[in-house]
């Protein structure tokens, strides 16, 4: 046997438990993505990729070969990630509103390989959890420009979800006119409260006469079925693409910083992670109504290491004033 028939039987026995190991790995990955699955968590962790890159270069002694591992390595968790990507396939993600709403477009950007489902508010998009209907629900939970989300905060403290991740998005609204409208035709623009409020300037400048819709997207809609020129909304861009509508104008919000929390909530219980000292959690809790009850509260999130980011309160409905 020549020497390089010798090296080419090397080469086959390595790639054998190469193969052995890539099926072992595999697996691993398929529980990843059930537990992801299960948790309503993003296939791409950035982070986590650049860390395990980094620690798996520490193991090649010949630093010659360090590019090429990094190269390999990239490539395994390509194949890792569209493995994960098939295997959430079919995951049903409740949302708010219509296609083409905030919540829809968060949706698809937090979880773009499961099945949106729409239902008319918050409450049924919550309780399609409850039910089963859906694996996960995606809701606002918080607007940089217009505070939390009543509603969704009640949930979130009397349901039975837990909250497996929370994501931002920026929200750019747009203000959308049927074909034929322009600026000066439009005199009454039609969208949420919470848009109308985040573009009260805007309006206020322009004249309009502003309605309340259901959503952002229920309004392009209406908009575009009314096919009025002196009738507009204000939406995203996305939704203008998705009913036709033309963008009159773009970024009319006041704050060019209005972002609006999304949390997945979930029947399951997302683990924490004792050794990470960035941990972001919601903690709810209710104290009794007398003095320095909730200052001692508080004082336990210090006493612990946390930094707490914001506080806010909110009545208890059908609750007496002692608590």
């Amino acid at each position: 046997m020549s020497e390089i028939d010798v090296l080419r039987k090397e080469i086959e026995a390595i790639d054998k438990d190469m193969a052995s190991l890539f099926e072992k790995r595999m697996k691993c990955a398929y529980k990843i993505a059930c537990y992801k699955r299960e948790h309503g968590l993003q296939v791409m962790d950035k982070d986590r990729e650049k860390a395990l890159v980094e620690k798996n270069c520490a193991y090649i002694e010949d630093k010659e070969l360090e590019p090429y591992y990094v190269e390999y390595i990239q490539d395994v968790m390509n194949v890792s990630k569209r493995y994960q990507h098939r295997l959430l396939e079919g995951v049903k993600v409740a949302y708010s509103g219509i296609e083409g709403s905030f919540a829809s477009i968060s949706a698809n950007r937090i979880l773009p390989d499961a099945q949106r489902v729409s239902y008319k508010n918050f409450t049924e998009a919550y309780n399609a959890v409850v039910r089963g209907e859906c694996e996960l629900a995606v809701l606002p939970i918080e607007n940089s420009y217009a505070g939390d989300v009543g509603p969704v905060t009640d949930l979130m403290f009397f349901g039975d979800l837990y909250i497996t991740g929370v994501y931002e998005l920026r929200v750019s609204h747009c203000l959308l006119g049927p074909e034929g409208s322009s600026m000066g035709s439009i005199k009454t623009v039609v969208s949420h409260p919470q848009a109308l409020d985040q573009c009260h300037e805007y309006i206020r400048k322009h004249d309009y006469k502003a309605i309340s819709a259901e959503n952002t997207a229920r309004a392009a809609k209406e908009v575009a079925d009314g096919n009025d020129i002196t009738v507009g909304a204000i939406a995203s861009m996305e939704t203008a693409k998705l009913y036709g509508l033309k963008v009159l104008d773009h970024d009319i919000n006041e704050s060019a910083d209005n972002t609006t929390r999304f949390a997945v909530f979930s029947k399951s219980m997302g683990e924490v992670k004792e050794d990470d000292r960035f941990s972001t959690f919601i903690l709810m809790f209710t104290v009794k109504n007398e003095a320095g009850t909730l200052a001692k509260a508080i004082s336990i999130i210090g006493e612990y290491g946390y930094s707490m980011r914001v506080i806010r309160s909110r009545p208890l409905k059908d609750k007496n004033e002692d608590a």
